[in-house]
C-alpha cells in the first residue's frame, strides 16, 4: 500500500517551493520564448503566402444545418463553422479560382447532435459525398487533381472515419473520396487508419470568450497537485468496461481517489477554469479518441498538461514544443503517475510554466471572434502554406482517374 502521508509532505514541499516561485512568477509575468525553428514556425504570418478559393455550396450543407441547431457554435468540433467564416473575409481568399492555391468546401458534417449534444456522424459520409459531387460536376478544378489542391475541415472524433467508436472508424477508413485531399482534423494518433500522411491536426474548439471571463487574478498560487474533471467510466457505450479510454482513465481512478495529491472527480464544478488555473498539474487522458478540450484548456489556464494517449499526433506540432511544455505518460504507467509527477525537478515545473505563459502558445489554440494575429486559423493557414507549391504530380492527365467513387460502405452510397 502506498505512503499517502509520505504523498501529503511532497505535496506540501512542492506546493511550498512552487508556490512562493508561482507567486514571483505571476507577478512578473515571466515568460520564455520558444527557441528555435518552433518559435519561428509559430509567429509565421500566412497572408501573401498563398491564396483560398472558398466553394459556394447551397446553404443545406452549412448555414442551415446551424440554424437548425445552434448548438453547434459551441460544441468541441466547431471549428468546421468557423474556419469558415474566417476564411469568407480572409485575405487569403481569392474569388479568382484559376489563381488559388487551395480549395476549400465548406461542409458542416458535425452539426447533427443528439439532445445530449453528442454529435452523430452517420449521415456525414454522404453529405461529404455529395457537396464533392457537387462541386466536381460544376467545377473544373476537383476533376484536375481528384482532390489534391483541396481541404476539408473534419473535426470528428475520427476525423474522416466517420464514427465516434476507434473500432468501427478503423473498419470505416478514411472516405475514400478524401484519399487525395489535405485532412484538417483534431484527430491525431501516429500509425492509425484515421491520420494519413500530410493531415493537419488542430485543436478542437474551446470557447475563448468563456474562459477569458474567468480568469482570476495571476497572483494566486497553484495549490492542487493535479487536476482532473471527466468521466473514468462509460457505462452507457462500454458496460463491460476496459474499452473506453483504453482503461487508461479507469485506472487514474483506482489507483488515485484517494491520494491527497490527486484532486479528481466526475463532477463538473462551475468553478472548473479557476480550479485549472489553480493547479499545476492537469491531466488529460484519452477518452473515445485521444484529443479533447483539456489539452486547450490546460494550455490557456497555464496548468501543464500531462498527456496520457500513446502514439498521440497533437496539434500544430511543427510550431509548438510539446515535449517542453507537457509531460507524456505512457497509459500502461498510469498506475505511477504519482512517482513520475512528483519526480519532476521544480525548476523544470517552471521552466514549462513560463514557456505556458507564452502569449503565441496560447493564441494558436484559440479560434476567437474576429480572428487575431498567430491565432489557430493562422496556424491552419501557415500548415497549408508550407505544402506549397504543389508537385506537378497532383495534377492528372485528361481523362485520368484515380478515386473509386463506388468504393466504401453501401450506405455511404445512397443519396443525401
Amino acid at each position: 500500500m502506498r505512503n499517502w502521508s509520505w504523498g501529503f509532505l511532497v505535496l506540501l514541499h512542492l506546493a511550498f517551493l512552487l508556490g512562493t516561485e508561482a507567486f514571483k512568477f505571476h507577478k512578473t509575468q515571466r515568460t520564455e520564448r520558444i527557441s528555435g525553428s518552433a518559435g519561428d514556425v509559430l509567429e509565421d504570418d500566412p497572408v501573401g503566402r498563398l491564396k483560398v478559393f472558398v466553394y459556394e455550396l447551397p446553404s443545406k450543407y452549412n448555414k442551415k444545418i446551424l440554424q437548425k441547431d445552434p448548438r453547434c457554435l459551441s460544441h468541441m468540433f466547431a471549428a468546421e463553422i468557423y474556419m469558415h467564416r474566417f476564411l469568407l473575409s480572409s485575405p487569403v481568399r481569392t474569388l479568382n479560382p484559376e489563381e488559388a492555391d487551395w480549395f476549400y468546401t465548406p461542409v458542416y458534417t458535425t452539426c447533427d447532435l443528439t439532445p445530449n449534444g453528442l454529435p452523430l456522424p452517420f449521415k456525414s459520409p454522404r453529405m461529404m459525398r455529395s457537396a464533392i459531387q457537387l462541386i466536381a460536376s460544376n467545377w473544373p478544378y476537383w476533376n484536375r487533381t481528384e482532390g489534391a489542391d483541396h481541404f476539408f475541415i473534419v473535426p470528428h472524433d475520427f476525423a474522416a472515419c466517420f464514427h465516434y467508436q476507434e473500432e468501427k472508424a478503423i473498419g470505416r477508413g478514411i472516405l475514400p473520396l478524401l484519399q487525395r485531399s489535405t485532412l484538417v482534423q483534431t484527430f491525431g494518433q501516429r500509425n492509425h487508419v484515421c491520420l494519413k500522411d500530410g493531415s493537419i491536426t488542430i485543436p478542437p474548439y474551446a470557447p475563448p470568450q468563456k474562459m477569458q471571463s474567468h480568469f482570476i487574478p495571476p497572483d494566486i498560487p497553484r495549490s492542487i497537485f493535479v487536476y482532473f474533471r471527466g468521466l473514468f467510466y462509460d457505462v452507457g457505450n462500454d458496460p463491460e468496461g476496459g474499452y473506453y479510454a483504453r482503461g487508461a482513465r479507469a485506472a487514474v481512478w483506482e489507483n488515485f481517489k484517494d491520494n491527497p495529491l490527486f484532486d479528481i472527480s466526475t463532477e463538473h464544478p462551475t468553478t472548473y477554469y479557476e480550479d485549472m488555473q489553480r493547479a499545476i498539474f492537469c491531466l488529460c487522458p484519452l477518452g473515445w479518441a485521444p484529443w479533447s478540450p483539456r489539452l486547450v484548456e490546460a494550455v490557456i489556464f497555464g496548468c501543464i498538461p500531462v498527456i496520457i494517449a500513446d502514439d498521440i499526433v497533437l496539434p500544430f506540432a511543427d510550431a509548438i514544443p510539446w515535449e517542453e511544455i507537457g509531460v507524456f505518460v505512457a497509459e500502461k504507467d498510469v498506475p505511477n503517475l504519482d512517482t513520475i509527477l512528483t519526480s519532476i525537478p521544480p525548476e523544470e515545473i517552471l521552466r514549462k510554466q513560463r514557456l505556458l505563459a507564452n502569449p503565441s502558445m496560447k493564441q494558436a489554440m484559440l479560434f476567437p471572434q474576429p480572428a487575431q494575429s498567430g491565432d489557430a486559423f493562422h496556424q491552419i493557414l501557415n500548415g497549408l502554406a508550407r505544402k506549397l507549391p504543389h508537385d506537378r504530380s497532383v495534377y492528372l492527365t485528361p481523362g485520368e482517374k484515380i478515386l473509386n467513387w463506388t468504393a466504401g460502405p453501401v450506405g455511404d452510397l445512397k443519396p443525401w
